[in-house]
């Protein structure tokens, strides 16, 4: 656990951007049923937004009987101070009445919403506050409201193509103490448009690496800065296999410079 943030060190968990945005009783229950496979993987860091439609809905019947065994981050996303109470109270009833990891997404309104979350925080409804943003242009922001000290995590995209929070955010992160939530550890799929060869990924075996997406994912969370990496999928089998990606060893150095120079053919047109 790191801190009040509640993040392990480090783990795969899941993303629910566009993969639970479903609607219908046999879409819903497909979810559940990947939850259920990320539960059982230990992956049980579950990562939502109300940017994402009807992401949070879904998310929240799936761990209704779980709730006690996840770890939910979700986010408020609101302009005004009355659609993110809305937002607030509808999360709370999704997921028992409590959230783990309360986010305020990409920075919006933060200076009102701030207030509002560490209120919640005193009623001991949320138990950790966090910010995000997917942008380096909000970078500069993002670091003025990590040094507030009113926060225990951020999320971030990072993966070996997009590396700007390398210069900054980390290393402030690090020295804050700060949880790290990474998204986009496939570049939202660029980074899957070409698929290294079992050849290409012989050397990554011994590390447990059996496929270029665990490959993705133990190249983030090799970064002892990180704790958390939410890939989304709507596979049972891709979360099975995603999940391993949490375990070590982790890759050093040489390892990491490697899986770099194959995202540079990964992330290229086919």
């Amino acid at each position: 656990m790191l801190g009040s943030s509640g993040l392990e060190v480090p783990t795969v968990g899941m993303g629910t951007w566009r993969t639970f945005n479903v609607h219908g009783a046999g879409a819903e229950a497909r979810s559940a049923a990947i939850v259920q496979t990320a539960c059982e993987q230990e992956a049980n860091f579950f990562d939502s937004s109300p940017m994402y439609g009807n992401a949070e809905h879904v998310l929240g019947h799936a761990v209704r009987n779980r709730r006690d065994a996840v770890m939910i981050a979700t986010k408020v996303w609101a302009v005004s101070d009355d659609e993110a109470a809305e937002q607030v109270a509808n999360a709370l009833a999704l997921f028992g009445g409590r959230i783990d990891l309360y986010q305020i997404h990409n920075l919006v309104s933060w200076k009102s919403h701030l207030p509002m979350l560490e209120r919640l925080q005193d009623k001991g409804t949320v138990k950790a506050i966090g910010a995000t943003h997917y942008s380096q242009s909000a970078f500069g922001e993002l670091r003025t409201v990590m040094n507030t000290g009113r926060i225990t995590a951020i999320q971030i995209p990072y993966n070996p193509l997009e590396t700007a929070v390398e210069q900054v955010i980390l290393p402030l992160a690090d020295d804050l103490g700060l949880g790290v939530v990474v998204m986009r550890p496939f570049g939202e799929g660029s980074l899957m448009r070409r698929t290294p060869s079992d050849r290409e990924l012989q050397p990554l075996h011994p590390f447990g690496v059996t496929t270029w997406a665990q490959a993705l994912l133990k190249w983030s969370l090799s970064d002892r800065r990180c704790h958390v990496a939410i890939p989304a999928t709507s596979s049972e089998e891709h979360m099975r296999s995603n999940a391993l990606a949490g375990d070590p060893p982790w890759f050093g150095a040489d390892e990491r410079a490697y899986v770099k120079r194959l995202a540079r053919n990964a992330g290229s047109s086919v």
